[in-house]
């Protein structure tokens, strides 16, 4: 797989940024706030669809007798239960506002950059749409993910201005370096299968599949942002660490229950 295809997602993602910044200088501000609640339904309508369509890979896999659905309910059980007890929901936040207190003094622009930043490479979408683009060249997960991102530039543009586009520069480094490193991964531990046998190995599907449901919970917060009730969302940056105990958990169940 060339780099070219295991960046094409993040390539997509920095053009989507730069348009929604374009347009958030010029007509951003300009939307009335129904329009910007519609446009949230939508998107997270948009987003439940793909999110179900990645969970269905968890029919595809199994640890022994468990199967997938299963394996991804106990990582993000733990994940969650981990993700708490760690704080990750809070310091995400205490980080945020920490650079937005720290680079207040520099203007709008550093303002913006910082905000966009935060908002365009924290997140699940990022590392699984990363390591799909990366493992299997498949960019759809960045490709859905750079809708949300054009469409928050657009609004974020029209507040900060022009420093919301050069937060593609942590893009490339942020989700790049995700997508590089899971082919570097590919290449040297999996013996350098071509994607679609990548597609078909059963930790991709489980990772993939726990991703979804984490990318569910994102459609759910949108669709709450969208009707104004935020305060009942889902905590899905706690749920995080579910990606990393999803193919930990498939290879000790398959070595334990062969």
């Amino acid at each position: 797989m060339s780099l070219v295809e295991q960046l094409s997602g993040t390539f997509v993602n920095v053009a989507a940024v730069l348009l929604g910044t374009l347009l958030g200088l010029t007509v951003g501000s300009r939307l009335p706030e129904r329009t910007q609640r519609t446009l949230l339904q939508t998107l997270s309508l948009v987003t439940l669809f793909i999110a179900l369509d990645m969970a269905g890979n968890l029919n595809r896999t199994n640890g022994g007798n468990i199967p997938g659905v299963i394996l991804a309910l106990i990582s993000l059980a733990a994940g969650a239960v981990l993700g708490e007890a760690l704080g990750i929901e809070e310091a995400l936040g205490r980080l945020g506002d920490s650079l937005k207190r720290r680079f207040r003094g520099g203007g709008r622009f550093t303002e913006g950059f910082v905000a966009a930043s935060l908002l365009f490479c924290i997140g699940p979408m990022t590392v699984v749409g990363g390591l799909q683009n990366g493992l299997t060249g498949d960019n759809s997960t960045y490709v859905l993910k750079s809708t949300l991102d054009g469409i928050a530039a657009l609004a974020l543009a029209g507040a900060y201005g022009i420093g919301v586009g050069f937060s593609t520069l942590t893009i490339l480094v942020v989700q790049g370096g995700i997508s590089v490193a899971a082919g570097y991964f590919a290449a040297s531990l999996l013996g350098g299968a071509d994607p679609s046998v990548l597609k078909t190995n059963p930790f991709v599907l489980l990772l993939t599949g726990t991703g979804g449901l984490m990318i569910a919970g994102i459609s759910w917060n949108l669709m709450l942002a969208g009707l104004g009730w935020e305060d009942r969302r889902v905590r899905v940056g706690s749920l995080l660490p579910g990606l990393l105990i999803a193919p930990l958990a498939l290879w000790l169940t398959r070595l334990l229950l062969p």
